[in-house]
């Protein structure tokens, strides 16, 4: 209710429904056909991840925005690779969501860095690279997926690596094309798998 009063107040978004549990979540979204959808992690019936995995499977699947805990979800892994656009902690203020909201919406991943960089360090343990994959990117290809990998947006990396923002759209299009990822979310966590992203020290 709280989420749903936030987010109604905003004038641009519009609440299609609500869920009490997992398979609710998935039948509704088959129903309304939304444009994002705000899922939980642990939720009867059907846990998060399984549900994620059915709704981004629909013909018309929207992106789905993952809500966890300030300490992580020991799930929140398995849901971004089950198909989430991003996620968000469940004490972000009322602006934060919606921008959110909108960020996953027009297709963009919701990526916070030092967030990602935990969750990677808690639920990846040794990475397994595939030689086969990487082997079919080129090395400006592999050093954007790195820079992916950190979190870097497109505007950064082509400050990086001193080229126009068109030109890394195509490196990244090509990369996510060779890959077979999704999105930059699924990048994000197969730079890590693959070893070319290390996880750094911790930080307060």
């Amino acid at each position: 209710m709280g989420l749903t009063a936030m987010l109604a107040a905003q004038a641009d978004l519009e609440v299609a429904g609500e869920a009490a549990d997992g398979l609710a979540a998935v039948e509704e979204t088959r129903r309304l056909r939304p444009d994002v959808v705000l899922m939980d992690i642990r939720m009867p019936r059907l846990d998060g991840i399984e549900a994620t995995r059915r709704v981004r499977a629909l013909p018309h699947a929207p992106a789905v925005l993952v809500l966890t805990t300030f300490d992580l979800d020991q799930y929140v892994y398995d849901a971004l690779r089950a198909g989430a656009g991003g996620f968000l902690l469940k004490d972000a203020p009322p602006s934060r969501l919606a921008e959110a909201v909108r960020t996953v919406a027009e297709g963009q991943a919701l990526l916070a860095p030092a967030v990602t960089r935990r969750l990677i360090e808690r639920f990846l343990t040794v990475p397994e690279r595939d030689t086969e994959v990487l082997d079919r990117l080129t090395d400006r290809e592999r050093e954007v997926l790195t820079l992916i990998g950190r979190g870097r947006s497109n505007a950064e990396i082509a400050a990086d690596l001193c080229v126009a923002e068109a030109t890394v759209k195509t490196h990244v299009s090509r990369v996510l094309m060779k890959a077979g990822l999704r999105d930059r979310v699924a990048a994000v966590v197969f730079a890590y798998e693959q070893g070319l992203v290390r996880v750094g020290p911790k930080t307060s």
